[in-house]
């Protein structure tokens, strides 16, 4: 069972809406509301049998022998199993919440993921997997992922691989890297690639993006031609996608029933990606920090490092002119720098010189401060 996508209350639920207000201390039911959109998840006869396992094997002498003696072996794959069928989607579920994945893509609703995806990329001879949040170079994504689920004989789905911080030209958009619809069961190669993958591509400075799979199980054969771009080129601008609004046109043909997500950020390979691959100048963002406010000067600064408060006052080059100079002093021109410490705190500083100086030396042996930039 579901229930449909709507900004308003359902009938009848006057009551344990009230009960979920007084739970959670929530004011404003117009905000904190949210409907689940996803298939229900029924764990109660699951949840007792997994109560009483547990207790049996904690009566076992025997495996705590085993444990003890280091040769207990653990079954991934099976753990692995028995958590999808249990709490597993809940899990993943409070994850997509603490990332905003269905604040940001379905507004007030949010589904539980009832349907594992398994997503991994593949990379020369191993493959990483998409594991709710970790993070995935563009280089390492530039092909088109592995996706694998179970999924009943005769059933429709639709795999939308979407990017809610990726619109470079429209706000409150996203961009859509990959979209194929009418998947036959869980046959992906069969499905009708309605826009082909597209590798990440976040700006430099611009941090972190999530990139986010979402599978719809549908009702029936869907007409996506609408969707499809005119041209062959990777035109940005025709992958401007809107999760809530996709969902909200064609809520009675389509249910979200799996979710996975990994983040993305900038890698030097993107810049010839966007060159020969998007034909456009390569975007970079930098942060206009305000000039820090600065105390006037005084003739007695107590109790603060008198390096430190002089640097304040001192004109900027004059301080990289004086870091160059340390530096090619103990540079050779035609030898190449002396060798790091591996571990440089193992090495003690004489105690005779003072704080200030040992902090200087401490810093430079550990490439903190102005001296790692020149």
């Amino acid at each position: 069972m579901r229930r449909s996508f709507l900004r308003g209350k359902p009938p009848g639920i006057a009551r344990s809406l009230k009960q979920r207000l007084e739970e959670k201390n929530w004011t404003d039911p117009a905000l904190d509301f949210k409907v689940n959109i996803g298939f229900s998840l029924s764990q109660e006869t699951k949840r007792e049998e997994r109560i009483q396992y547990c207790r049996s094997r904690k009566d076992d002498a025997s495996l705590e022998r085993l444990a003890r003696l280091r040769k207990l072996l653990v079954p991934l794959e099976e753990v692995k199993k028995v958590w999808n069928e249990t709490v597993g989607p809940s899990h993943i579920r409070r994850v997509a919440e603490h990332y905003g994945i269905f604040e940001h893509l379905f507004g007030d609703a949010y589904f539980i993921p009832v349907v594992p995806l398994d997503i991994k990329f593949k990379v020369d001879d191993f493959y990483i997997p998409s594991c709710y949040g970790n993070n995935i170079k563009p280089n390492e994504a530039s092909q088109e992922p592995d996706v694998r689920y179970d999924a009943d004989e005769g059933t429709l789905w639709t795999l939308i691989l979407t990017n809610p911080d990726g619109n470079l030209s429209e706000a409150d958009s996203e961009c859509v890297h990959w979209f194929i619809g009418n998947i036959p069961d869980n046959d992906i190669s069969k499905g009708e690639v309605i826009f082909s993958y597209l590798q990440p591509f976040p700006p430099k400075g611009i941090g972190y993006q999530r990139l986010v799979f979402v599978l719809y199980k549908q009702e029936k054969r869907i007409d996506y031609d609408a969707f499809k771009k005119s041209s062959s080129k990777n035109v940005l601008s025709e992958r401007t996608f809107r999760t809530e609004d996709f969902y909200r046109n064609r809520q009675d043909l389509l249910t979200p029933a799996g979710l996975s997500f990994f983040q993305s950020s900038w890698h030097p390979s993107l810049t010839d990606f966007f060159h020969n691959v998007l034909e456009m100048k390569e975007p970079f963002y930098e942060y206009d920090f305000p000039k820090p406010y600065i105390k006037p000067q005084v003739w007695f600064p107590l109790r603060q490092a008198f390096n430190l408060y002089l640097d304040k006052h001192r004109d900027e080059k004059e301080i990289a002119k004086e870091f160059l100079l340390k530096k090619l002093k103990k540079e050779h021109p035609f030898e190449g720098p002396a060798p790091t410490l591996k571990y440089p705190n193992a090495f003690s500083i004489n105690k005779k010189y003072p704080s200030w100086l040992r902090l200087e030396m401490k810093k430079e042996r550990l490439g903190w401060g102005r001296v790692n930039d020149y």
